[in-house]
């Protein structure tokens, strides 16, 4: 039996149908016509619902500055559907229909106002080199939805739009010409939830540059192939952000001045460069059995930072303070203090150097005590084999190679030994002008490495 032909209407007489003032409030449904030429409701008033369904229009679906109940164009066929400042009372749902762009994108709804849904599941967007769906500005009651099957052959822009029932793309797909283009745009966007996740993939870059989200922002098992920087969410403020993509992006992801409350990432995903200066969070989930584990990890992923920063290493060390972590806190620590040791000039090199021999800049003060007990030991047992020579015999206090030593070790007060003996033999004299002199420099490192510490901790 071979199929029915397909009925043919030209969009002005759609116009008519749908403007007629008769018709009061009844719906107005259209299904598998081919309508010739442009239907352009721009400027309208409509009072009833528009549904058409399974048709193939010759020139675009216009509404701009219109006011209108639901629309419905499903899997149908159309050069462009253009609705900028349109004013929908409900649902805009474009299942599964397949639209290609002009200069105004494929799908365009900036500024515009919808009160119910919009839908976008199974639809194809085709705009190459262009944008397929323009949605700055627009205002939602409800959220909008690009699941099933949705693909984007062009941009896909959300720049300041209010999402307030969040975004949903679960496995959608966007492609654009280059992997330096943006695929999709949420700069100061406003959402409940936006989930680029589930299969998402994006050929071009992904930008959320201040975004505001309440709730979730999810990438989980996302592909990401743009670049160089694959996601940009400078600024962005989310409750819950999930990194766990389902490979490497092809680029960095750039999450400086962000605020999250919880994180979520793989090890396995990180991707160099990333720009972690300035990210705030209050709970990372944790990417290994044990806290050491854990600690070593972070410390790889904040390596991948392209030049030493050292604000995400005091964040990280005060998260583990946080979680009652204080030994790896201090571990951060020094190892930020090793990082900043790479940037310095060669004389600071020198003194960070002796800093963390001495005293591991101040976060491990017990290596002092150990090169203390080491001087000592080794002062003590070459005095006890090598008698000084008394500077008035018979007067003071016999000689103790011990305190002898400590005196020599410790620049402030005394012990009362240094001064009352004199050494006849050169070599160790030089002893005890050595050990002075070490006295001196890990004083200088204590007290260095105690106040940078209790400064920057």
């Amino acid at each position: 039996m071979s199929p029915a032909p397909e009925r043919s209407v030209t969009a002005e007489a759609v116009k008519r149908e749908i403007l007629d003032p008769d018709a009061g409030s009844d719906p107005y449904l259209l299904r598998g016509a081919h309508i010739r030429g442009a239907l352009a409701l721009d400027g309208a008033e409509i009072g009833r619902l528009v549904k058409f369904e399974e048709c193939r229009f010759d020139g675009p679906v216009t509404l701009e500055g219109a006011s209108t109940l639901a629309f419905s164009v499903t899997d149908c066929e159309l050069p462009g559907f253009v609705a900028p400042t349109a004013q929908i009372g409900g649902r805009l749902d474009l299942r599964g229909s397949t639209i290609t762009g002009g200069h105004r994108g494929a799908v365009n709804v900036t500024l515009t106002h919808i009160a119910g849904a919009l839908v976008l599941d199974r639809a194809h967007l085709v705009a190459p080199g262009g944008i397929a769906l323009h949605a700055g500005g627009l205002v939602m009651q409800g959220g909008v939805f690009c699941k099933i099957g949705f693909v984007a052959h062009g941009q896909v822009l959300f720049p300041g739009a209010e999402l307030p029932g969040g975004l949903w793309m679960d496995g959608a797909r966007i492609v654009v010409p280059a992997p330096e283009e943006i695929a999709f745009n949420g700069d100061a966007l406003r959402a409940s939830t936006v989930r680029l996740h589930q299969g998402f993939r994006a050929e071009g870059r992904v930008r959320l540059r201040g975004a505001r989200i309440e709730d979730l922002l999810s990438f989980h098992e996302a592909e990401l192939r743009g670049g160089p920087s694959s996601l940009m969410a400078v600024g962005a403020q989310v409750e819950a952000l999930d990194l766990r993509f389902a490979a490497p992006p092809a680029g960095g992801v750039d999450l400086r001045n962000a605020r999250a409350t919880r994180i979520q990432d793989r090890p396995g995903t990180w991707r160099a460069p990333l720009g972690l200066d300035g990210l705030m969070y209050d709970w990372m989930e944790s990417t290994a059995a044990t806290q050491r584990e854990d600690t070593v990890n972070r410390l790889a992923w904040l390596r991948k930072q392209n030049s030493f920063t050292p604000q995400p290493y005091e964040q990280l060390a005060s998260y583990y303070r946080k979680l009652g972590h204080e030994d790896e806190a201090r571990r951060v620590l020094l190892v930020r203090e090793r990082q900043r040791r790479t940037t310095m000039r060669p004389l600071g090199r020198i003194w960070g150097w002796l800093l963390e021999a001495t005293v591991g800049y101040g976060y491990r003060p017990w290596i002092a005590g150990i090169w203390l007990a080491v001087l000592t030991l080794l002062g003590s047992l070459v005095f006890h084999a090598h008698r000084p020579v008394p500077n008035k015999p018979g007067e003071g206090a016999p000689f103790n190679p011990v305190a002898y030593t400590l005196d020599l070790l410790i620049p402030v007060g005394g012990l009362g030994q240094r001064d009352g003996w004199h050494w006849a033999e050169g070599g160790v004299q030089g002893l005890a002008y050595a050990l002075i002199a070490l006295g001196w420099v890990l004083t200088t490192t204590v007290l260095a490495g105690v106040t940078r510490a209790l400064s920057r901790a």
